[in-house]
């Protein structure tokens, strides 16, 4: 599974403005030109995520966005599971978006099932416990 432009742009931002957590609003500009994400695709990712109740907005000369939450409380696996819909490889492991599989007799016994079903829950550990705080400690 890649990564969608989009995907990777929203944890860009998320991370810029989990830097600035606590400092006010930043301009979606400011976001832009720091993270190099086109200003348009960033203005529509900034409002699904408003819409999710992670950002809050103010207009005007000081306007800008910021978190609502605390950085510690928002993981990639919040931003993937958007942008991406589904963490799993397959949709016979998928826990969001479940589908029986088309090609397996028997799921239970199926090697390939259990294989990317052992992938999915290793990379949902992984994404569910890096925050966006962790993220900024690193950079």
């Amino acid at each position: 599974m890649l990564l969608s432009k989009k995907t990777r742009y929203a944890m860009m931002a998320m991370i810029k403005l989990a830097k600035e957590f606590g400092n006010g609003p930043i301009m979606i500009g400011v976001i832009a030109k720091s993270e190099n994400i086109p200003q348009r695709f960033l203005e529509n990712i900034l409002l699904e995520m408003k819409n999710l109740g992670f950002l809050g907005s103010k207009l005007g000369k000081s306007g800008g966005y910021f978190l609502l939450k605390n950085p510690v409380e928002i993981t990639l696996a919040d931003i993937v599971r958007h942008f991406e819909g589904t963490i799993a490889m397959l949709s016979c492991v998928s826990e969001k978006s479940y589908q029986p599989c088309e090609f397996c007799k028997e799921e239970a016994l199926c090697k390939i099932r259990c294989t990317f079903k052992a992938v999915r829950d290793s990379t949902f550990a992984i994404l569910s416990k890096t925050t966006l705080k962790d993220l900024c400690a690193t950079e």
